[in-house]
């Protein structure tokens, strides 16, 4: 068995048996837009991916910034510096 892809991407352990919890966000592009890689016993957020991947989606339409934990439908960042003001002045 061929564990090209775990070693290309970094994931398979010293021993070589086994691989880490690991989670890559290819765009359509081929674009690694996220990595995750966790340790074994702990393991990963579906919830979160989702998030992740409609963030990448969003910003990628409309060029704007989505702030950590943004969901959809929640105010995101202008990438400007004038407009930015305006979202992080309504943060608490």
């Amino acid at each position: 068995q061929s564990m090209g892809l775990q070693r290309d991407y970094g994931v398979l352990t010293a021993d070589e048996g086994t691989s880490f919890r690991g989670l890559f966000i290819i765009d359509d592009k081929g674009i690694l837009r996220q990595i995750t890689i966790n340790d074994l016993p702990v393991g990963r957020s579906v919830d979160e991916t989702l998030r992740l991947v409609q963030a990448f989606q969003f910003t990628d339409k409309h060029g704007e910034v989505c702030p950590a934990g943004w969901k959809p439908g929640s105010d995101t960042i202008k990438p400007d510096v004038q407009k930015s003001k305006e979202y992080f002045s309504k943060q608490k």
